[in-house]
Formats: structure tokens, sequence, C-alpha cells
């Protein structure tokens, strides 16, 4: 048995102890005992190896190993002697005469100008296709067959627009197919990729509402002045913005007021909390687009819920862009205390506060319905339940 155990193996065991092998005349450690050496310093063990088996052992050290220091891991293998200072011009200077004298490798062919050597690119030839191949063969009736014998390509466009092939048409080919607004004379296929040439539109003209007038007709509740539209109006003074929002506290007729982008700024607006808090007609107030603080914002959001009248409330676009944490959440909890609005034109970052102001004017356009419905049993009394907390 014990010779057929060594024939299996590459190796003969000429020795063996407690923990060596030798194995072709190179002793081996291996075996449990190898714990005794822990406990034995490295430095005591280099002491005790030669000269030839440090070398060996520099030389199996991995280059790859990180644990080990570059200075052992790329050392100098150069046994020759210096002969003499570096000096790095006269190498640079005998490096380049080297290269110069270095005779270039040669040619087995001469260089000739306009000669091409090598294999010429040939672009692969593709099989032609006859048209009797690419046909599509379709089972129709004879009245099909023959309105498409005689359809033009305006009709076989709008005939794709309706089977859903948009990627055969552009947008306004296939807008019209779907619209059932029929195709021009010219519509065609090869337009797949051409742009929309967009139409050209007139600017809007200049507001002409008279400032002086309208001002006077909302201090004297004029009672054919229903909706009042200052919008784009430049430079309007600010003690016109204050007499018209000293003329709205007692005004009983207007309903719509817009002042976006009119310049409109906390100064004036003071007048507005004050007047928002008297007036119990009005219902729609624009005010995008000017130079409103947050903090004036959030007033007119308390002023509008004094009588809670007012249905929609437009405010983005103002001076700060954004209006912070706090602002947002303040105005949060006005708008979960108001009722009857139901159209909120304000950007807010904070994503709870959209969540809970969302909720707010989808239970208000709710209570709206219901009661436009005239199921007002079902709406609790003054609306405490559409209040969130």
């Amino acid at each position: 048995m014990a010779d057929k155990n060594e024939n299996e193996y590459e190796f003969e065991y000429t020795k063996v102890t407690k923990t060596t092998k030798v194995i072709s005349g190179l002793s081996l450690l291996y075996g449990k005992e190898l714990k005794e050496y822990d406990n034995i310093p490295i430095e005591d063990l280099l002491n005790q190896l030669s000269e030839e088996e440090i070398e060996q052992l520099i030389n199996d050290v991995d280059p790859d190993d990180s644990h080990i220091p570059p200075s052992l891991r790329c050392r100098e293998q150069t046994k020759k002697a210096p002969t003499g200072p570096l000096n790095r011009e006269k190498l640079l200077e005998f490096l380049k005469n080297f290269a110069l004298n270095q005779e270039d490798w040669p040619e087995n062919k001469p260089f000739q100008p306009g000669v091409k050597r090598g294999a010429v690119w040939k672009p692969k030839e593709t099989p032609k296709v006859s048209d009797e191949e690419t046909r599509i063969m379709l089972d129709l009736d004879d009245e099909s067959s023959e309105a498409l014998k005689n359809a033009t390509e305006s009709d076989l466009v709008d005939l794709a627009g309706i089977l859903g092939l948009h990627s055969m048409l552009n947008q306004d080919q296939f807008y019209a197919s779907v619209t059932n607004k029929g195709q021009g004379s010219e519509a065609k296929f090869e337009s797949i990729v051409k742009a929309t040439v967009p139409k050209r539109v007139p600017n809007l003209p200049d507001n002409a509402t008279d400032v002086g007038k309208t001002m006077k007709q909302v201090s004297e509740d004029d009672k054919k002045l229903q909706e009042l539209n200052w919008n784009n109006i430049k430079h309007i003074p600010r003690d016109s913005f204050k007499k018209l929002f000293e003329g709205l506290k007692t005004n009983t007729t207007l309903t719509t007021l817009d002042l976006a982008n009119t310049g409109l700024t906390d100064g004036p607006t003071a007048v507005l909390v004050e007047a928002l808090k008297e007036n119990k007609t009005l219902t729609c107030l624009n005010l995008e687009s000017n130079f409103l603080s947050g903090s004036m914002v959030r007033d007119i959001l308390a002023a509008i819920n004094v009588n809670q009248v007012i249905r929609e409330f437009r405010a983005s676009n103002q001076r700060p862009a954004i209006l912070g944490n706090r602002i947002e959440m303040e105005i949060t909890k006005l708008v979960e205390a108001n009722n009857s609005l139901i159209r909120l034109g304000l950007h807010l970052d904070a994503p709870d506060a959209r969540t809970r102001v969302t909720q707010q004017i989808q239970k208000n356009t709710d209570a709206l319905r219901l009661q436009r419905i005239g199921s007002k049993s079902t709406i609790p009394s003054q609306g405490k339940d559409l209040i969130s907390v």
C-alpha cells in the first residue's frame, strides 16, 4: 500500500519530520506545529538568513502587492557602479545623438507617391430586390381594392394617420387625421423628419385700460364695472394703487381684479390686505409677476380667510424665487383654514406643503360640487370638518 500511494504523487518524500518535509532537496514547512513560529520575531528569522536566501526571498515578492513599500517592490537591480554624478542635460544630449545615429529600419519596398498598397476597401454588394418581392399582398374585397387604387397620396396620408402609423407622418398630418380635418393637397410621405414651421403670432396689443377712470369707478361703486384688468400696465403710481385699494373697501360690485405684471410692491399691498378684510364681493384676485415678499403673500392669505369669499387667488413669480420653509408652512396652515378657495396659483417647494394644499383645494372643490347639485345635507355646517389641522 505504501508503494502504491507513493506512485500517485509527483514528488518522492525522502524525509518527514513534525514540521518539515523534504521534497526533492527542498525543506518545506507544514502541519499544526507551525503555530510555534507565531511568537518568534520576524527580525530574528531574517537575521538567520544568508544573503543568497534574502536575495531569493526578495525576488519572490509580488510587485503588485500594495502592502509592500515601493522601495522593495521596485528595487534597483543595477549592479554596475556609477561613473559619476547625474547630469540631466548631458543625458538628454546623449539620448538625442544616439537616436539620430541609429539607422532607420530597412523598407522592403521604397515609398512611391500616389501608389496604394494593401487591400482596397470595397463596399459589400447588396442583392437588388425586385418590386414584385417587396409588394405586400393584402386580402381585400373588390371595393377596397378599387378605392385604394384610385386614392391620392393625401388620402393615403390620412389613412395612415387613422390607422395609427404616426411614424410615417409629421405632427400636423397626424393631428389633422385624428381630428378629421382632412389633409391638404400638398400632404406627402416625404415630410417625415421635416420640422413644422411655427406660425408667427402678432404681439398682443398694450392694455388700453384707463387707470384713472377705472380707479374712480371702483371708488364710486359703479355697477357696470364687475371685472377690472390692469395687467401689464407699466409705471402705475403708488398712489393709484392705494386709491384703488381704498375704494375696494366699500365696493360691492367688483368680482375680479387682475394686477399681474404691474410692478406692485409691499407698500401699496398693505392697503389691499386691509381692504380684503372688509370686501365681501371679490371672488378672483390675480397678483402674479410682481415684487411681493413671502410674508406679504402670507398676509394676503390671512386677510382672505376673514370673509372667505375669494375662490381664486394667484400670486406666483414674485420677487423672491424661494419663499422659504417657514413661510410655506404658514401659508399651508392658512389654506387649510379656508373653505372657499378652489384655485391657488402659488409655487411651493416643500413636498409636504404641496400635498396638504392640494388636499384642501380638493376638499373645497368637492364641497362646492355637492352644494351645486343640491346635497346640502351632506355638507358639514360652516365647513368645519373640511379643515385639516
